[in-house]
């Protein structure tokens, strides 16, 4: 059966080959789909933190802080006194802490979508310390009946 004969031009085309041409061979690197513990992964960028120990700690502590900060800015209260306050001004600049905070966890969750134990245990650890600092009783000021604020905090 010889398909090239119909259609102009598609005689002399070669085959497909079972191989890319040298330009297109890419490095494939496995992409885990279940927890696994070791210091070479990737987290966020291609190639960061590589195979340094350095590196990855650096990483884990990233991953910590982001998940730090959006406890933080899930549980601050801003904006305090709405007295005084601008509502438009106040709206956008919820609104600019709200897509911060929504940034962030989407970062945290892409690093723990990197299937690595570590990073895993630092997201986790950086929300719990996080919460605990800002949203649980511990170290609030006031008694649970003190007047509060009209403006929650932003939930989750």
């Amino acid at each position: 059966m010889d398909h090239g004969h119909d259609m102009p031009g598609m005689a002399h085309m070669m085959p497909p080959t079972s191989s890319p041409p040298p330009m297109m061979i890419h490095h494939k690197m496995m992409m885990h789909m279940t927890f696994f513990w070791g210091k070479n992964t990737e987290v966020l960028f291609s190639g960061w933190p590589g195979t340094s120990s350095g590196m990855y700690a650096l990483a884990l502590v990233f991953v910590f802080a982001i998940a730090f900060m959006v406890e933080w800015l899930s549980h601050y209260r801003f904006l305090e006194r709405d007295d005084d306050t601008n509502h438009v001004l106040a709206g956008f600049v919820q609104t600019l802490l709200h897509c911060l905070r929504v940034g962030l966890s989407y970062l945290v969750m892409l690093a723990v979508m990197s299937f690595n134990g570590g990073v895993f245990l630092v997201a986790v650890a950086g929300h719990s310390l996080g919460f605990l600092c800002f949203g649980s009783r511990v170290f609030k000021k006031s008694p649970l009946h003190a007047k509060t604020s009209r403006l929650p905090p932003m939930s989750c």
